[in-house]
């Protein structure tokens, strides 16, 4: 019977991603008193996310190059390492300028994250099980938004702001304690079972790239890398817009604080129940039989279809009906992206996966800070006009729109999702 420590690993990726979120959510939401204290303007605060994505964009693309180089345990070890002592620096800051220095460094650290946990989840998983693995792991993407407002708020009424961000990172710390201990590679970690380790290898491609060394330019000339650089950079944005927006949206319907923090939890946890299930979804067209090809532009289809219908929010009678709309389409865009980052240990040999995933996630996040510009330009002139649902209406389209076209672009540029050659 083969063993079971894989899991040991999956659950571990599944924290680190969860305490990755709650790290980035809790200056959004102390914001008003930090806001109070500091005399923070609107200008501030975006510098603050600005700066964020800026240096989230650059940490996701080198992370990438530096998890294949060092390996998953070291370069997974040293971002978690930092990004936690970088949210505990927020602690000691006393200016805008501090906590704008300390954000830039969270956000640097942190983009290690999906490259170490998509190289993490190659090493240990066959072929069949890595879309359920990537589903689970990205769920934390949801998780830590809905237990960071009440481990953040206790904290800082119980003690104070500086408190919240202390034991918040603090946590990343232990993380890194049982990391250290735990991981390694299958084949050289003393808890796998020889049945789970031919179980684990037993369905892999041919991972062979040689001992040269390859060039983030040798990379960008394969379609496959510009496949799931486009489809990323198409629909990453989509997330971050629920992620920052949706608060404002159902404000803007009505809605007072108790009952946008009760709508954004229904939210989150639909999201992160379905984002597991789809998962399991393309490990189980495998399972039954179907090509790999199949499994995973199928799951894409049905996230495709599940992301649609925000395009019709503006016909929705009720803003509750509204609010398991965005649900569902949060949780299509968790399942997506799982599967997104899927397809790159289908395609590229376990050496280079990090690299292309660092190249994918600069693409998102590229994507995403201009996806926020250009939402806050055109809700500020809508909102001038006094339209602003009209507003939303726009954006809401695009965000539906944005899975058809990277569909249409991914099967083009990765028609069969063969092996690449490097």
């Amino acid at each position: 019977m083969q063993g079971r420590y894989r899991y040991t690993i999956l659950g571990l990726l599944f924290l680190a991603t969860t305490i990755n979120y709650i790290d980035r959510q809790i200056i959004g939401l102390l914001k008003p008193s930090l806001e109070r204290q500091f005399h923070w303007s609107e200008k501030d605060y975006a510098n603050l996310v600005f700066w964020f994505q800026v240096m989230y964009a650059i940490g996701y693309l080198l992370a990438g190059r530096f998890v294949d180089k060092v390996g998953a345990k070291i370069g997974y070890g040293i971002s978690v390492l930092m990004w936690s002592i970088a949210a505990m620096a927020h602690a000691l800051m006393r200016s805008t300028l501090g906590f704008t220095i300390a954000r830039g460094a969270l956000g640097f650290w942190e983009g290690g994250n999906f490259p170490s946990a998509v190289k993490s989840i190659a090493e240990w998983f066959p072929v069949k099980e890595r879309s359920i693995a990537s589903g689970i792991m990205i769920s934390g993407t949801t998780v830590g938004p809905i237990l960071a407002p009440g481990i953040v708020f206790w904290l800082a009424q119980s003690f104070n702001w500086q408190t919240s961000f202390l034991i918040t990172g603090g946590i990343g710390l232990l993380w890194l304690v049982a990391w250290q201990i735990l991981y390694d590679r299958p084949e050289k970690s003393t808890r796998v079972t020889t049945n789970e380790l031919n179980y684990i290898q037993g369905d892999h491609a041919d991972d062979v790239a040689g001992e040269r060394e390859i060039s983030w330019l040798s990379l960008l000339t394969k379609k496959a890398t510009w496949g799931f650089l486009g489809a990323t950079l198409l629909t990453d944005p989509v997330w971050w817009f629920y992620l920052f927006w949706l608060p404002s949206y159902l404000s803007s319907n009505g809605m007072d604080g108790r009952e946008i923090a009760f709508a954004l939890t229904v939210v989150y946890a639909i999201t992160a129940v379905l984002s597991i299930v789809g998962g399991w979804l393309s490990s189980h067209f495998i399972n039954v039989g179907w090509p790999v090809n199949s499994s995973r532009k199928i799951t894409m289809l049905i996230c495709v279809f599940l992301a649609l219908p925000v395009i019709f929010i503006r016909l929705s009678s009720h803003v509750w009906i509204s609010i398991i709309i965005v649900a569902i389409a949060a949780a299509a865009q968790t399942i997506w992206k799982g599967v997104l980052l899927t397809t790159v240990t289908d395609q590229f040999p376990k050496k280079v996966v990090s690299s292309v995933t660092g190249i994918g996630g600069l693409g998102g996040a590229v994507g995403g800070m201009l996806a926020a510009h250009g939402v806050g330009v055109l809700l500020s002139n809508y909102k001038e006009a006094g339209q602003l649902a009209s507003g939303y209406n726009v954006i809401f389209v695009l965000c539906g729109s944005a899975y058809v076209v990277a569909l249409i672009l991914f099967h083009t540029l990765s028609p069969k999702l063969n092996r690449v050659n490097i």
